[in-house]
């Protein structure tokens, strides 16, 4: 008799990293751990490429009115929920009818208030009909903070507390801040998965997820560390992907505290600031100053900026000119593990804001109780890393607007911002919308609300059988859909 073969299954992928998620609920989770992990459970109805380009996800295409008013999409008829039920328009609709509920407190609410009616005419076809043109609307649903639950989820009450997506992999269970195990979904409309799962350790020290990829314990991990990431090219067998991002280092003020309320105070905060040195201390240089906007497309040069060269001889006389000449004490608030240099930032910021007499005092604390002290608004400064989005309203309308769902956080109404950020919705013309955002760009960094510091990179890396990854510029690791190993 000869030998029956059967056909070998792909391995499973053994991933590390440092943080873990805070929750599963895709609609309001703002901690890029979580970002990381949902972005694997679920989908939107498009994503962004490597390019910021918008391209299917749940949708396989879509159209919008020539007077942006009117945004419909055909649904991929082949796209299901874990639990094998397909994805219909009336899961659409009742996912973004969650987003935009007050109640629900989700993330990313302010960039979809637009939203006037949702039509589903069948099935599998979803029309959004708006109060205004809306051009970056589309953009903003390439986030995971727009996944598309089950209705029947929504209804009983579920999301949260269980994970059912439609994404290239499964949630199988989920011990916090120990791991996650992930199989692969076989149903995905996406297309095949590489690997048969990926079995994620959380190991809080990044220098021991270097020693267990140096051991090959670890096939792939995620580092948010440039002083570990920067050591992964001396190890023989290892590679490290390094890719500029979207995302920002920014030390936020609360302009609603005093002595923040003063524009001369938070100007004087920015003169003081070396942005170089904060960069070469905590970051080992490992990035880029930036001003508020990060998007190739609309990055300004920080030069053009107020106050982005230490100006100590200013900042003094700002101080004074605002009734500080001796300074004053306040508390900067920091997390621990994410970024992992936040400390480090915190540390060079007390020293520097201390020539001007102000003396900072640095709490730091565990990730879920920051951001649930930063979602309140209750600190005097922040030191924190944001996320950044292909589109200038997309990233900043839900802190710049009068009605953003985190103006709270920002704790600043501006006349101009707002009026900047409506016009930028509705202009189409790309020139024009340039000229709209640098003016954004320019009043935010002289108002000075946050001192913007600068953009890094994100570090994975991986083993020379990992074969596949795509970094991409919003740090997602959607790319492990396609990773497979040799």
């Amino acid at each position: 008799m000869g030998a029956t073969a059967t056909p070998s299954l792909a391995a499973t992928l053994k991933m590390a990293w440092a943080q873990d998620a805070t929750g599963l609920d895709p609609h309001k989770q703002t901690a890029f751990s979580s970002i990381r992990l949902l972005e694997l459970i679920y989908e939107p109805l498009v994503r962004l490429d490597g390019d910021l380009k918008v391209v299917p996800a749940l949708a396989k295409e879509w159209t919008f009115s020539s007077d942006a008013k009117t945004l419909t999409f055909k649904l991929d008829p082949a796209a299901k929920f874990h639990n094998g039920a397909a994805v219909t328009s009336a899961d659409v609709k009742a996912s973004f009818t969650r987003i935009l509920d007050q109640a629900t407190g989700a993330a990313a609410r302010a960039n979809y208030v637009s939203i006037a009616r949702i039509d589903t005419p069948d099935d599998k076809t979803v029309v959004f009909n708006l109060s205004q043109p809306d051009v970056p609307l589309l953009t903003a649903m390439g986030s995971i903070n727009a996944a598309i639950v089950p209705a029947s989820e929504i209804t009983g009450g579920k999301i949260g507390t269980a994970a059912v997506g439609t994404g290239p992999f499964k949630l199988e269970k989920w011990e916090p801040n120990q791991k996650e195990v992930l199989k692969a979904n076989p149903e995905w409309a996406g297309g095949k998965v590489g690997v048969d799962g990926i079995d994620i350790s959380v190991l809080p020290d990044e220098n021991a997820i270097l020693a267990a990829l140096r051991a090959k314990q670890v096939d792939f991990a995620l580092l948010n560390d440039p002083l570990v990431a920067t050591l992964v090219p001396k190890v023989a067998g290892l590679t490290l992907n390094r890719k500029p991002v979207l995302s920002y280092h920014v030390l936020q003020l609360n302009p609603s505290r005093k002595p923040m309320t003063e524009l001369a105070v938070r100007q004087a905060i920015s003169c003081a600031i070396d942005r170089q040195d904060v960069l070469d201390t905590a970051l080992l240089g490992e990035g880029q100053i930036t001003g508020p906007l990060t998007m190739p497309l609309y990055r300004s040069d920080p030069n053009s900026l107020f106050c982005y060269k230490k100006d100590l001889e200013k900042a003094k006389k700002l101080m004074a000119d605002a009734g500080f000449k001796d300074g004053f004490s306040a508390t900067v608030i920091a997390a621990t593990g994410e970024p992992p240099t936040a400390a480090s930032e915190a540390q060079v910021i007390q020293s520097q804001l201390k020539e001007i007499g102000i003396k900072l005092d640095i709490k730091l604390m565990e990730l879920n109780v920051y951001v649930d002290t930063w979602l309140k608004g209750d600190f005097d400064m922040a030191v924190a890393l944001n996320g950044g989005r292909a589109d200038p309203y997309t990233m900043y309308n839900r802190y710049w607007t009068k009605a953003g769902n985190l103006q709270k956080v920002a704790n600043y109404v501006d006349d101009t911002l707002d009026d900047l950020m409506q016009k930028g919705r509705v202009e189409t013309d790309i020139t024009k919308r340039k000229e709209i955002f640098a003016a954004f760009d320019k009043h935010l960094a002289e108002k000075s609300p946050w001192i913007w510091l600068y953009t890094g990179y994100s570090y994975t890396a991986q083993q020379q059988t990992v074969q596949n990854f795509v970094a991409t510029p919003d740090g997602s690791l959607f790319g492990l859909s396609k990773v497979s190993i040799k």
